[in-house]
Protein backbone atom coordinates (compact mmCIF):
# COMPACT_ATOMS: atom_id res chain seq x y z
CA UNK A 1 0.00 0.00 0.00
CA UNK A 2 1.22 3.66 -0.28
CA UNK A 3 0.09 7.08 2.02
CA UNK A 4 -1.88 7.67 -0.89
CA UNK A 5 -4.75 5.69 -0.08
CA UNK A 6 -5.42 7.58 3.41
CA UNK A 7 -7.63 9.93 4.31
CA UNK A 8 -6.91 13.76 2.59
CA UNK A 9 -5.90 15.31 5.99
CA UNK A 10 -3.97 12.66 7.28
CA UNK A 11 -2.11 12.46 3.67
CA UNK A 12 -1.66 16.61 4.02
CA UNK A 13 0.00 16.18 7.01
CA UNK A 14 2.80 12.96 6.07
CA UNK A 15 3.55 15.34 3.67
CA UNK A 16 4.43 17.97 5.65
CA UNK A 17 6.19 15.79 7.70
CA UNK A 18 7.99 14.73 4.72
CA UNK A 19 7.16 10.99 5.12
CA UNK A 20 6.58 9.85 1.40
CA UNK A 21 5.82 6.46 1.28
CA UNK A 22 5.65 3.97 4.20
CA UNK A 23 8.71 1.67 5.72
CA UNK A 24 8.74 -2.11 5.64
CA UNK A 25 6.88 -2.66 8.73
CA UNK A 26 4.27 -0.08 7.93
CA UNK A 27 3.56 -1.54 4.29
CA UNK A 28 2.84 -5.01 6.37
CA UNK A 29 0.97 -3.61 9.31
CA UNK A 30 -0.93 -0.62 7.82
CA UNK A 31 -3.43 -2.58 5.43
CA UNK A 32 -4.46 -4.72 8.44
CA UNK A 33 -5.18 -1.87 11.02
CA UNK A 34 -6.90 -0.22 7.86
CA UNK A 35 -9.05 -2.89 8.03
CA UNK A 36 -10.04 -2.96 11.39
CA UNK A 37 -8.80 -6.08 12.96
CA UNK A 38 -7.00 -6.43 16.10
CA UNK A 39 -2.90 -7.10 16.04
CA UNK A 40 0.11 -7.14 17.97
CA UNK A 41 2.77 -5.48 15.99
CA UNK A 42 6.47 -6.37 17.46
CA UNK A 43 9.37 -5.11 15.99
CA UNK A 44 12.31 -3.32 17.24
CA UNK A 45 12.63 -0.01 18.20
CA UNK A 46 13.31 2.69 15.68
CA UNK A 47 11.14 0.47 13.19
CA UNK A 48 8.20 3.25 12.93
CA UNK A 49 5.67 0.82 15.22
CA UNK A 50 4.42 4.15 16.61
CA UNK A 51 4.16 6.01 13.66
CA UNK A 52 1.84 3.04 12.12
CA UNK A 53 -0.31 3.52 15.00
CA UNK A 54 -0.77 7.40 15.23
CA UNK A 55 -1.74 6.62 11.24
CA UNK A 56 -3.98 3.85 12.18
CA UNK A 57 -6.02 5.87 14.60
CA UNK A 58 -6.16 9.24 12.56
CA UNK A 59 -7.63 7.61 9.72
CA UNK A 60 -9.79 5.20 11.43
CA UNK A 61 -11.20 8.64 13.17
CA UNK A 62 -11.55 10.09 9.31
CA UNK A 63 -9.27 12.91 11.21
CA UNK A 64 -11.88 14.98 12.68
CA UNK A 65 -13.56 15.21 16.01
CA UNK A 66 -16.92 13.41 16.92
CA UNK A 67 -19.12 15.01 19.83
CA UNK A 68 -17.30 14.58 23.41
CA UNK A 69 -16.56 10.93 24.10
CA UNK A 70 -12.96 9.62 23.12
CA UNK A 71 -13.09 7.17 20.65
CA UNK A 72 -9.21 6.01 20.90
CA UNK A 73 -7.18 5.23 24.10
CA UNK A 74 -3.92 4.28 24.06
CA UNK A 75 -2.11 3.05 26.81
CA UNK A 76 1.44 3.88 27.98
CA UNK A 77 4.47 3.33 30.39
CA UNK A 78 4.29 6.73 32.38
CA UNK A 79 3.64 10.69 32.19
CA UNK A 80 7.16 11.54 29.94
CA UNK A 81 5.66 8.59 27.75
CA UNK A 82 2.31 10.04 27.30
CA UNK A 83 3.94 13.37 26.58
CA UNK A 84 6.03 12.41 24.73
CA UNK A 85 2.98 10.48 22.57
CA UNK A 86 0.87 13.47 22.62
CA UNK A 87 3.36 15.84 21.00
CA UNK A 88 3.99 13.02 18.09
CA UNK A 89 0.46 13.08 17.58
CA UNK A 90 -0.06 16.35 17.29
CA UNK A 91 2.83 16.33 14.22
CA UNK A 92 -0.10 14.30 12.47
CA UNK A 93 -3.30 16.43 13.65
CA UNK A 94 -2.59 19.64 13.02
CA UNK A 95 -4.58 20.10 10.05
CA UNK A 96 -7.38 18.61 11.59
CA UNK A 97 -10.20 19.59 14.76
CA UNK A 98 -8.84 16.39 16.46
CA UNK A 99 -8.27 16.62 20.44
CA UNK A 100 -5.68 14.83 21.76
CA UNK A 101 -5.27 14.40 26.07
CA UNK A 102 -3.03 13.35 27.79
CA UNK A 103 -4.18 11.51 31.02
CA UNK A 104 -1.07 10.53 33.99
CA UNK A 105 -1.20 10.08 37.57
CA UNK A 106 0.72 13.33 38.04
CA UNK A 107 -1.88 15.82 37.79
CA UNK A 108 -5.01 16.64 39.68
CA UNK A 109 -7.56 14.25 39.14
CA UNK A 110 -10.91 16.51 39.05
CA UNK A 111 -8.98 18.69 36.51
CA UNK A 112 -8.74 15.92 34.20
CA UNK A 113 -12.22 14.77 35.06
CA UNK A 114 -12.76 18.58 34.02
CA UNK A 115 -10.83 18.87 30.55
CA UNK A 116 -11.72 15.11 29.92
CA UNK A 117 -15.51 15.77 29.68
CA UNK A 118 -15.31 18.96 27.68
CA UNK A 119 -14.57 16.47 24.86
CA UNK A 120 -11.46 14.13 23.79
CA UNK A 121 -10.90 11.89 20.38
CA UNK A 122 -7.52 10.66 21.51
CA UNK A 123 -6.43 10.02 25.14
CA UNK A 124 -3.21 8.59 25.87
CA UNK A 125 -2.89 7.38 29.27
CA UNK A 126 -1.15 5.83 31.73
CA UNK A 127 -3.05 2.36 33.15
CA UNK A 128 -3.71 3.29 36.86
CA UNK A 129 -5.06 6.99 36.30
CA UNK A 130 -7.07 6.08 33.27
CA UNK A 131 -8.60 2.44 35.38
CA UNK A 132 -9.00 5.64 38.16
CA UNK A 133 -10.67 8.30 36.26
CA UNK A 134 -13.24 5.63 34.58
CA UNK A 135 -13.60 3.63 38.29
CA UNK A 136 -14.72 7.49 39.38
CA UNK A 137 -16.93 8.11 35.97
CA UNK A 138 -15.17 10.52 35.10
CA UNK A 139 -14.62 8.68 31.43
CA UNK A 140 -16.87 7.40 29.04
CA UNK A 141 -15.35 4.65 27.56
CA UNK A 142 -18.91 3.40 25.27
CA UNK A 143 -17.38 5.22 22.11
CA UNK A 144 -14.42 3.45 21.99
CA UNK A 145 -13.48 2.14 18.42
CA UNK A 146 -9.73 1.37 19.03
CA UNK A 147 -7.77 0.49 22.31
CA UNK A 148 -3.80 0.66 22.09
CA UNK A 149 -1.28 -0.24 24.17
CA UNK A 150 2.65 1.16 23.45
CA UNK A 151 5.52 0.02 24.21
CA UNK A 152 3.68 -2.95 25.86
CA UNK A 153 7.36 -4.12 27.07
CA UNK A 154 6.55 -3.00 30.79
CA UNK A 155 3.23 -4.45 31.47
CA UNK A 156 4.13 -6.88 34.73
CA UNK A 157 4.73 -3.95 36.65
CA UNK A 158 2.77 -2.04 38.49
CA UNK A 159 -0.46 -3.97 38.29
CA UNK A 160 -0.54 -2.59 34.95
CA UNK A 161 -1.59 -5.89 33.52
CA UNK A 162 -4.52 -5.93 35.92
CA UNK A 163 -5.63 -2.37 34.95
CA UNK A 164 -5.85 -3.34 31.53
CA UNK A 165 -8.15 -6.26 31.97
CA UNK A 166 -10.32 -4.50 34.07
CA UNK A 167 -10.94 -1.55 31.55
CA UNK A 168 -11.30 -4.41 28.50
CA UNK A 169 -13.97 -5.87 30.34
CA UNK A 170 -15.45 -2.24 30.83
CA UNK A 171 -15.13 -1.92 26.24
CA UNK A 172 -17.44 -2.89 23.89
CA UNK A 173 -16.05 -5.05 20.92
CA UNK A 174 -13.41 -2.29 19.50
CA UNK A 175 -10.22 -2.79 17.52
CA UNK A 176 -6.82 -3.65 19.89
CA UNK A 177 -3.28 -2.88 19.01
CA UNK A 178 -0.36 -4.28 21.11
CA UNK A 179 3.00 -2.46 20.28
CA UNK A 180 5.73 -4.44 21.83
CA UNK A 181 9.83 -5.05 20.84
CA UNK A 182 9.46 -8.26 21.74
CA UNK A 183 7.31 -11.05 22.07
CA UNK A 184 6.92 -12.11 25.35
CA UNK A 185 4.29 -14.49 27.81
CA UNK A 186 2.75 -11.46 29.34
CA UNK A 187 1.56 -10.87 25.52
CA UNK A 188 1.01 -13.93 25.12
CA UNK A 189 -1.77 -14.27 28.20
CA UNK A 190 -3.86 -11.40 26.47
CA UNK A 191 -4.47 -13.41 23.92
CA UNK A 192 -7.17 -15.56 26.53
CA UNK A 193 -9.23 -12.64 26.46
CA UNK A 194 -9.36 -9.48 24.55
CA UNK A 195 -6.83 -10.40 22.10
CA UNK A 196 -8.01 -13.96 21.37
CA UNK A 197 -8.36 -13.40 17.37
CA UNK A 198 -5.45 -10.74 17.11
CA UNK A 199 -3.08 -10.80 14.15
CA UNK A 200 0.42 -11.07 15.61
CA UNK A 201 2.71 -9.06 12.88
CA UNK A 202 6.54 -9.01 13.57
CA UNK A 203 9.56 -7.51 11.73
CA UNK A 204 12.97 -9.03 13.14
CA UNK A 205 15.87 -6.65 13.01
Amino acid sequence: MSFKKLNPLLKEALDNLGLERPNALQKKVLPVLKGGASAYIIAPKEYGKTTALIIAIVHKLKAEAFEDSPRAIVIVKDKQEALILKNAFEGFTRSTDLRVYALYDEYDIEKQKEEVYYGQDIVIATPSRLSKLYFLNGIHLGQIQLFAIEDADYLSKNNANNHILRLSESIKKCQYIIIADTWNMQLFNFQNGFMSNAQVLSLKG
